[in-house]
């Protein structure tokens, strides 16, 4: 029997389809992206773990928007998009 609980299931490390992390905010400080989800979750990740992200000006990291009803970041000039379900899953692409 699987318990689920905040939209992960403890019989593995994916989200449940019928409830998946929204993120409500997004900012860059120090060159870390930094996620606020609607269930007040802070998740900060280093930009360093995708080459885009890497490589950008701190300008245009800062540029980071929510994208698809708060299920991605989205970042226009680099062409970057991330899944807020593959941050929390730790899928960094460098």
């Amino acid at each position: 029997m699987s318990l689920k609980r905040s939209g992960m299931s403890t019989s593995g490390n994916t989200p449940t389809t019928t409830q998946t992390a929204r993120a409500v905010r997004a900012w860059v400080r120090d060159r870390k992206v930094w996620v606020e989800l609607e269930d007040g979750r802070e998740v900060g990740f280093p930009a360093a773990n995708y080459r885009r992200l890497r490589d950008a000006s701190d300008e245009l990291l800062a540029k980071v928007r929510i994208q698809a009803r708060g299920r991605a970041l989205r970042w226009e000039e680099l062409d970057e998009d991330l899944t807020i379900d593959g941050i929390l899953a730790g899928r960094w692409l460098a």
